[in-house]
């Protein structure tokens, strides 16, 4: 009956520390190298991606499914960037590794609810890309604007809720042995890990997490793109083959930038015990900070249309200039 009681009270007596401590990159050689990477990082994907979003908002042709996943995605890597790396830098800039209880939870819910938002955009453009190829001539009646922005509406607010409660799920835990949280910000696990009451429900929810935002959506991406070389296969000229799989090029480095980092990472941890914690640290690090940089530039490289829209402007720009010449010329 005591131990009853202990247990009653322990759960219902909730310790909350004042902060966190963040240990994720301490005692690793030559860090500071890698802070200096990680701002050039987040230059670019902050810049690239705004880029890439203004595109679509003034170029009415863009104004279609496929583009409003593309700018969908653009407004993810944004928000990701900036819920991770500047929290990084400033650890390099003030060389403190200390972050409140509650900037710590609201670090945590905007890392992963823009992860997750990353991942279900490229299941709902691998969606598109699927409809697109194996149902061409039906592809508008299925894929248009209205069924895109109620798809991607609704990735938000799933994200959002599943996100949120996880998070607020922390709030029942007592943290009454240490506050070092084992990774390079306030990561689900190593948070919820370091509580002394029962934190049952945070496991399932974090095994939830990486089924539902990490396996399901490669698991529907991979059956997408079998539908889709299947389709291929139907197509009688190697002409038409890579005309039709040049429109999935941009989708499939996207897809591997993103995921191939994770599923590297998790199956070296399952598989060799010897990958030290650093190693850890630096590949989750990357495997965050990376897709944001680079989807960009792949989007903007391998996409007809923005190169398209690029070529305008770098012709606008040379004929402006022989006319401010010659208007100089003019009042000389």
């Amino acid at each position: 009956m005591s131990s009853l009681n202990s247990s009653l009270m322990e759960n219902l007596s909730f310790v909350h520390p004042e902060y966190f401590y963040i240990s994720g990159f301490t005692g690793i050689p030559f860090i500071n190298y890698y802070f200096i990477f990680l701002i050039f990082t987040y230059i670019i994907a902050v810049f690239g991606n705004s880029f890439v979003a203004v595109i679509i908002l003034t170029d009415r042709s863009l104004h279609v499914p496929k583009y409003l996943g593309i700018f969908n995605l653009a407004l993810a890597d944004i928000g990701e960037t900036n819920a991770l790396i500047p929290a990084l830098i400033k650890t390099f800039f003030v060389d403190s590794q200390y972050i409140s209880y509650d900037a710590c939870l609201v670090n945590m819910f905007f890392v992963f609810f823009f992860s997750s938002v990353q991942a279900l955009t490229l299941v709902v453009l691998a969606y598109d890309r699927f409809i697109a190829i194996c149902l061409p001539l039906r592809y508008y009646m299925i894929v248009n604007n209205y069924f895109m922005s109620v798809v991607l509406i609704g990735v938000w607010s799933v994200c959002s809720a599943f996100n949120g409660t996880t998070v607020a799920l922390i709030t029942r835990l007592s943290f009454c042995k240490s506050n070092v949280v084992k990774s390079y910000f306030c990561d689900y696990g190593p948070v919820y890990s370091l509580a002394c009451n029962d934190k049952t429900i945070n496991s399932v929810m974090a095994k939830l997490c990486s089924t539902l935002f990490i396996y399901i959506p490669l698991i529907f991406i991979v059956l997408s793109y079998l539908g889709i070389f299947m389709a291929l296969s139907k197509i009688t000229t190697w002409a038409g083959r890579l005309k039709a799989l040049k429109t999935c090029v941009s989708h499939l480095l996207a897809v591997g930038v993103f995921f191939l980092p994770i599923i590297i990472t998790y199956f070296a941890t399952y598989v060799s015990m010897s990958l030290s914690p650093n190693a850890r640290i630096i590949n989750t690090s990357l495997s965050s900070a990376i897709p944001s940089m680079l989807n960009p530039v792949i989007y903007v490289l391998n996409t007809k249309e923005f190169k398209v829209y690029l070529m305008k402007m770098i012709k606008k720009r040379s004929s402006v200039k022989p006319q401010v010449l010659a208007k100089c010329q003019l009042t000389v």
